[in-house]
């Protein structure tokens, strides 16, 4: 069974930081493209990020670009953002993602709140 279970979120102060996991099992992770996606209050879902099985080519939004980071660990099945210069903006659920044999999964999702 795929599982994705994201966690790290929490409540930051505009300016802070916070790093996001997401730790995978049920597939081979390395093989696998994998993506952070987030929704903010009563919008839809956004992608933010994207990497390859290698870790090379990291893909980000304007949004997000220059203040985020993804990376990930084969040995360890784990996917990370690292997130900086926090904006009020940013406060959202955010979630992990990837695509198996055409279909989407994803975690449960971790709350990000940035606020003073």
């Amino acid at each position: 069974e795929v599982q994705l279970v994201e966690s790290g979120g929490g409540l930051v102060q505009p300016g802070g930081s916070l790093r996001l996991s997401c730790a995978a099992s049920g597939f081979t992770f390395s093989n696998y493209a994998m993506s952070w996606v987030r929704q903010a209050p009563g919008k839809g879902l956004d992608w933010i990020s994207g990497i390859n099985t290698g870790g090379s080519d990291p893909t980000y939004a304007d949004s997000v670009k220059g203040r985020f980071t993804i990376s990930r660990d084969n040995a360890k099945n784990t996917l990370y953002l690292q997130m900086n210069s926090l904006k009020p903006e940013d406060t959202a659920v955010y979630y992990c993602e990837t695509v198996l044999y055409s279909t989407n999964y994803r975690g449960q999702g971790t709350q990000v709140t940035v606020s003073t």
